[in-house]
């Protein structure tokens, strides 16, 4: 009888798998030129895999150099100076602030330090005894805090609301240097995840942030975890969020992608349902990313954010050649959703690339028709 419930199970996948992995055979066995295995990202000028970057979403020539500097001289000032000349309430101060703070934790980890050596990171501790009244290193600590917390301890647990305890008072910290900066409160909305504020409390400390910086997309995207199933919300509360973000986007605002980002934190671990990247809500979503895109500035520093998770969308939907067209834009770099999440973020995007390059090559694509 147990055999013949194994057999049963093994033919119900297959029931579901093989159509999807079938589609996906035909739809790229089309290919004129030899199969499509043969497909080289390389003809496009795609980088090799071993050469992505995977610290960032996108190109910050200035932060890479500061952070060399820093992290081989492990003196702070360059970060000082940079975060000083950075705008305060922009998306590239957000992202500097946890680069700098990803960097001193990775730092700390790879060299915790002992009775010979000093630990990782020491150039944040000496950045905070030095300039107390910095608000950049008070907001790179306070990140730093929330960062250790989520990397070395489980939520929940005494150990990990200790560390967060300790985050929430240097986002207080941070917030008194800087009274008009949202960064602090943008870094607390992981706090507030973490310990489980109330709807109440949430709430407070989101119209101090809309106060501030109604239209941050990174602030948003912070907030949405919040809102999640997983977390302290529901599906219909996180697609509320989203839409009601997207909705009240100014013109060229990447919030009108808010949607795709909500669609994504709650897919299904196994999707049984065919065709369930062409249905209409993930539809819709990918439409509104997309027109968020076109729309915003090219220069926008969370555009490679929308462009990478459109990626994964438009591949699964078998979308080739509007995947294509969002890669030329984002390759090189592969820091951001969905490929962070992955044990292997270059190898993870390496193989939704090559997917779009062969089935742009299925569909009679090549180098000579993609738009640069």
């Amino acid at each position: 009888m147990e055999i013949l419930w194994g057999l049963m199970a093994l033919l119900m996948i297959g029931m579901v798998v093989w159509p999807i992995v079938a589609r996906r055979r035909a739809g790229i066995q089309q290919v004129h030129a030899g199969h499509p295995d043969a497909a080289d990202p390389a003809n496009y000028g795609f980088i090799r895999q071993e050469l992505l970057d995977v610290r960032m979403p996108g190109p910050d020539q200035d932060l890479l150099d500061v952070l060399d500097v820093v992290q081989r001289t492990q003196d702070y000032r360059a970060a000082q100076q940079l975060l000083a000349g950075t705008e305060a309430d922009g998306e590239v101060r957000w992202q500097r602030v946890q680069a700098f703070a990803g960097a001193a934790s990775l730092e700390l980890a790879q060299r915790p330090g002992g009775v010979s050596d000093s630990p990782g990171g020491q150039w944040l501790r000496v950045w905070r005894t030095e300039a107390p009244k910095d608000a950049g290193g008070a907001a790179v600590h306070a990140e730093f805090l929330v960062q250790q917390a989520w990397r070395t301890a489980t939520p929940g647990t005494d150990e990990f609301r200790i560390i967060m305890e300790e985050a929430r008072s240097a986002c207080g910290d941070a917030a008194l240097l800087a009274p008009g900066d949202p960064i602090p409160y943008i870094i607390e909305l992981s706090v507030a995840r973490g310990l489980g504020y109330s709807r109440e409390e949430f709430e407070q400390l989101w119209l101090r942030i809309l106060d501030r910086a109604p239209a941050h997309m990174g602030a948003h995207l912070a907030a949405l975890h919040y809102w999640c199933e997983k977390w302290h919300g529901s599906r219909e509360q996180a697609y509320a969020f989203a839409e009601a973000a997207a909705a009240r986007a100014p013109q060229g605002s990447l919030l009108a992608a808010m949607p795709l980002f909500a669609v994504f934190e709650h897919l299904p671990e196994v999707i049984v349902v065919q065709g369930f990247y062409e249905s209409e809500v993930v539809t819709k979503a990918m439409h509104g990313a997309l027109y968020a895109v076109h729309s915003a500035r090219p220069d926008d520093p969370m555009l490679a954010h929308v462009r990478h998770l459109l990626i994964f969308f438009l591949v699964r939907a078998e979308r080739w050649a509007e995947a294509m067209n969002q890669l030329v834009h984002v390759d090189g770099h592969v820091g951001a959703l969905p490929w962070t999440l992955a044990s292997e973020p270059a190898s993870d995007y390496a193989i939704y690339r090559a997917l779009a390059v062969a089935g742009y090559e299925a569909n009679g694509g090549s180098p000579a028709t993609l738009l640069h």
